[in-house]
């Protein structure tokens, strides 16, 4: 018998090499959503100010012959800071949802390091109040990014990275929504909302006009009719997402989370449901998690949840209050 040494790397499986992350916007082609959202916003933006706005505020080709009608001026004025305002946030909110990093599992740590430099598994150090695990009680772990996953983390395969908190993937901001672009994500839906909803029910004037005075240029009745078309179905689809939402917020739950796993149900019932989540913090708990702490900047693009992002268990979330209570304390 030989003396030689064995190979070590003969008595187990290669472990594959983490997949090498892609560079942001390394994919031309899927700015195409962006494109049509960015012409969809353009489209209705002309469309207010030329067939409902400039009519009202009564100046180029639509000022009147004779004296100017300071009620209705006033009350374009109103509409076109209210429309301005609300717009310019929105397109903010967009612009952060595409920008910001939603955020990843840090580099060089050795507690979410699966494969070190070394080649030894860490699956002992279980960082503080981890609480998702394998039905064999091991740490989840990323087999493409090579890294343990905190809670709430899942891998996206479009982005090719693990995401934290993440929500969903959405191909309209050409970016993940997770844990530190969900706020401006949450705001985008209500300002689009808000800005559907102000533009169908301010054009009913203009769409009377239109509907009063047959002399009225048939590109302009057109066009008020299919901007008001277009805001109204937008309206409805986008208000309908934002509740979901909304009613996401409040239960402390992802997408993901949502539709791929179920929470116990309260003491004494029995199965699993939706309604409360190991990391709800109340109403009130649960918002501040979503649009920071300081309420008077929740509607503005700014001041994000305060957080890591890798540990979602305090002393506000059902969790802990219930293993308090179970102690006794």
């Amino acid at each position: 018998m030989s003396d030689r040494p064995i190979d070590s790397g003969m008595l187990s499986p290669a472990i594959p090499s983490p997949t090498p992350k892609k560079r942001r916007f390394a994919e031309p082609q899927k700015f195409l959503p962006i494109i049509f959202v960015i012409f969809t916003i353009a489209g209705l933006w002309a469309i207010y100010v030329v067939c409902h706005l400039l009519p009202l505020l009564q100046i180029g080709a639509w000022r009147p012959s004779g004296s100017v009608d300071e009620e209705v001026r006033s009350r374009g004025i109103r509409h076109f800071a209210i429309f301005h305002y609300i717009t310019g946030m929105f397109v903010i909110c967009y612009l952060r949802s595409i920008l910001t990093n939603p955020g990843g599992i840090p580099d060089n740590d050795l507690q979410w390091e699966y494969l070190p430099e070394d080649g030894r598994h860490l699956s002992n150090w279980v960082p503080m109040g981890l609480q998702e695990m394998k039905k064999t009680g091991m740490r989840r772990h990323c087999k493409w990014c090579g890294k343990y996953k905190p809670d709430r983390t899942h891998h996206c395969r479009v982005c090719r990275t693990c995401i934290l908190k993440m929500d969903h993937h959405c191909p309209w901001i050409y970016n993940c929504v997770g844990f530190a672009n969900y706020k401006f994500f949450f705001l985008l839906l209500f300002y689009s909302a808000l800005d559907c909803h102000f533009i169908v029910w301010t054009m009913f004037e203009s769409l009377r006009r239109c509907i009063d005075k047959p002399e009225t240029h048939f590109a302009t009745m057109f066009f008020t009719l299919f901007g008001k078309t277009l805001a109204f179905f937008l309206s409805m689809l986008i208000t309908a997402f934002f509740g979901f939402h909304n009613m996401l917020m409040l239960k402390a739950m992802t997408t993901i989370e949502f539709c791929e796993k179920s929470w116990p149900r309260r003491e004494g019932e029995c199965g699993r449901s939706y309604e409360l989540s190991i990391y709800d913090a109340g109403w009130l708990g649960n918002i501040k998690a979503i649009l920071g702490d300081n309420v008077l900047l929740w509607f503005f693009p700014c001041s994000r949840p305060s957080g890591d992002g890798l540990n979602f268990v305090s002393e506000e979330t059902r969790l802990t209050k219930n293993m308090e209570s179970g102690k006794g304390i």
